[in-house]
């Protein structure tokens, strides 16, 4: 019954999280609109950090309750299920069209950030002073871009401003807040009742739930025949939620994580390099391509579940 009941809380906040994030994404572009701000500012800002908020939520709350393995694990198994299984699978329906910019500039910045990420977790520790090197970098890759006044890959989403637009921000904050906290809390349980570590819950029920955002606007994008920007949508959230996410969560709590940590940290890295390349090869990723991206997250879950 208690199980039951983990099960059923965590499912209700896969919910509250994705429609939370939602009402902050369409509530926060158009007051950001309201006062001024570009589609660009808007889009590597407020549509960024909204569609990272469950992110930011499960994994700052796991944090500061010391739960490092659910923190780490949540932004790693994002990375690679929006890598693996939500890209992959546009792939796989749809062959997908990729750009110069995509693949060098933000492809590139994802390859460098994975490693540093794969040097600072060496030690299964991250630092305050190692979380600010990557708040650091998120500021300084968000300054370059609005200086070189590059064109926003990100989905803004359209509308004019209401007032009733900034008790939406607040509410769609406080249902994300109050999701994340009770899904780390049923999460953790569920991984005592069951057996499982709490690093193999985050890399894998916590990452898929807080995913949700990304994979409503890739479906959407797909749908619409925009599979290159759901594509680009899902490099730059892996680029947010490892430099913004994971650096915030550490600046708050440094955190220390169970040596299962390596090997996923490694397959994150292999995984990034491997998407470039296939990003760059052609300028598209085939359906076989997002095949072989899916059978390989596939086979990191069964790897996770028998530990």
């Amino acid at each position: 019954m208690e199980t039951f009941l983990d099960i059923l809380i965590i499912v209700v906040c896969i919910v509250g999280l994705w429609q939370g994030a939602e009402l902050v994404v369409n509530a926060a572009t158009r007051i950001a609109r309201k006062i001024g701000m570009s589609d660009l500012v808007i889009g590597l800002t407020v549509v960024a950090i909204g569609t990272s908020a469950p992110e930011f939520a499960v994994t700052v709350v796991a944090a500061l309750e010391g739960q490092s393995d659910i923190s780490v694990g949540n932004v790693v198994g994002s990375n690679i299920f929006n890598l693996g299984f939500i890209l992959g699978g546009l792939a796989l329906l749809k062959g997908i069209t990729t750009t110069k910019t995509m693949v060098y500039r933000d492809g590139g910045m994802l390859i460098g950030t994975t490693i540093l990420l794969v040097i600072f977790m060496y030690d299964l520790t991250l630092s305050r002073f190692e979380s600010a090197i990557l708040l650091i970098i998120l500021v300084g890759y968000i300054g370059f871009l609005i200086y070189r006044r590059s064109e926003s890959e990100e989905h803004v989403p359209e509308g004019e401003f209401n007032w009733l637009d900034v008790p939406k921000f607040l509410v769609g904050i406080a249902i994300i807040v109050t999701s994340g906290h009770f899904f780390v809390e049923s999460a953790s349980d569920l991984a005592r009742l069951i057996g499982l570590s709490e690093w193999v819950i985050g890399v894998t029920i916590v990452a898929i739930g807080t995913s949700a955002p990304e994979i409503a606007t890739s479906l959407v994008a797909l749908m619409r025949g925009q599979s290159g920007m759901s594509a680009g949508n899902l490099v730059g959230s892996d680029l947010f939620n490892l430099l913004g996410v994971l650096g915030l969560a550490g600046v708050l709590h440094p955190m220390v994580v169970n040596p299962a940590a390596q090997s996923s940290i490694l397959l994150l890295g292999g995984m990034v390099v491997l998407v470039v390349v296939m990003m760059r090869t052609g300028w598209r990723m085939s359906r076989w391509e997002g095949g072989l991206l899916i059978l390989i997250t596939i086979g990191r879950w069964i790897l996770d579940f028998m530990r």
